[in-house]
C-alpha cells in the first residue's frame, strides 16, 4: 500500500526588485544631501579658505592676515560660526549690528528722509537709502548720526547680504549679496532731490564685527560708504566699501 505524501515547496521571494529600489533611495538621499551642503556652505567655507588669502595678497586695506593654517579645530569653528550667524543673519535693526558699548549717535541735521543709490556693475537700480528709521528689511538705511549725501562728511549706508546665488536686487534682505565683486574704481550714484551725483570707490576693507571705525566723520569731502555683512550669508565680518564724490 502506497502512501501519499503532502510535500510542500518553499519558493524564495524575489527581493532583489526591493533591495534595488532601496539603495536607488538612499543614493538619492545622500546626492540631495550633498547638494544642499554644497549649495548652501561652501560659499561660506570657501571665502574663508580660499577668498581671505586672496584678499591678503592684493591691494585690499584689510587686517586679514597673510597666512591661514588650516586645522581640525580651524575647520570646526568655522561650521561652529555658520550655525551661530544663521541665528542672527535678517536682523533688520541695523543699530543690532553695532556693539551697543561702542554706539554713540552724533547729531547731525537731517536734511532728506530718503534717497536712492544705483550701482550699475551688479544692476541695482535707484535703491531707497532711509535717513528716519533702521528698517533693513524694507530699505537701505543711513546710518543715524553720519552724513547725508550729497553733504559733506560720511554717509554710512548699511544693506543685507546672503548668499550670492539669492541675490536680488529688488530685494532689500539679498540686496548687497554680491558687493564683494565690486572693485576698486567701479561706480555708485546717488539721486537726492533729483539730481544725480557719482562717487568713485576708493577703498575696500574687511573689519571685525566690533569694529565701528567706518562711521567716523571726514568733512574735508562727501563720502559714502558701504557696510554689510561677511562673509556673504554670515554675520562673522563687516566688508566695508567706501567711495568719494567725483568733481564735474
Amino acid at each position: 500500500m502506497f502512501h501519499q505524501i503532502n510535500s510542500k515547496v518553499y519558493i524564495k521571494k524575489d527581493t532583489r526588485k526591493l533591495r534595488k529600489v532601496i539603495r536607488l533611495a538612499g543614493l538619492c538621499l545622500s546626492l540631495s544631501g550633498l547638494i544642499f551642503g554644497i549649495y548652501f556652505f561652501f560659499p561660506l567655507i570657501s571665502w574663508r579658505l580660499y577668498l581671505e588669502p586672496v584678499f591678503a595678497s592684493q591691494t585690499f586695506v584689510t587686517p586679514i592676515p597673510k597666512t591661514t593654517i588650516i586645522t581640525k579645530e580651524y575647520i570646526q569653528s568655522l561650521w561652529l560660526n555658520t550655525a551661530r550667524s544663521m541665528q542672527t543673519l535678517y536682523d533688520a535693526n541695523a543699530q543690532n549690528w553695532l556693539p551697543s558699548s561702542q554706539y554713540k549717535e552724533v547729531q547731525i541735521a537731517r536734511q532728506l528722509s530718503y534717497y536712492f543709490i544705483s550701482i550699475p556693475k551688479l544692476n541695482i537700480q535707484n535703491a531707497v537709502v532711509s535717513t528716519i528709521d533702521t528698517d533693513l528689511s524694507s530699505h537701505l538705511i543711513n546710518f543715524p548720526g553720519t552724513a547725508i549725501p550729497p553733504g559733506k562728511g560720511n554717509a554710512a549706508v548699511f544693506g543685507h547680504s546672503t548668499l550670492p546665488q539669492l541675490f536680488d536686487p529688488k530685494n532689500y534682505k539679498t540686496i548687497f549679496a554680491t558687493v564683494h565683486t565690486l572693485v576698486i574704481g567701479d561706480t555708485i550714484l546717488v539721486t537726492a532731490n533729483n539730481l544725480t551725483y557719482s562717487y568713485k570707490i576708493y577703498s575696500i576693507s574687511v573689519v571685525e564685527a566690533t569694529d565701528t571705525s567706518y562711521l567716523s566723520q571726514d568733512t574735508n569731502d562727501s563720502y559714502l560708504t558701504i557696510i554689510t555683512c561677511t562673509p556673504p550669508g554670515t554675520t562673522w565680518k563687516r566688508l566695508i566699501i567706501r567711495a568719494k564724490l567725483e568733481k564735474i
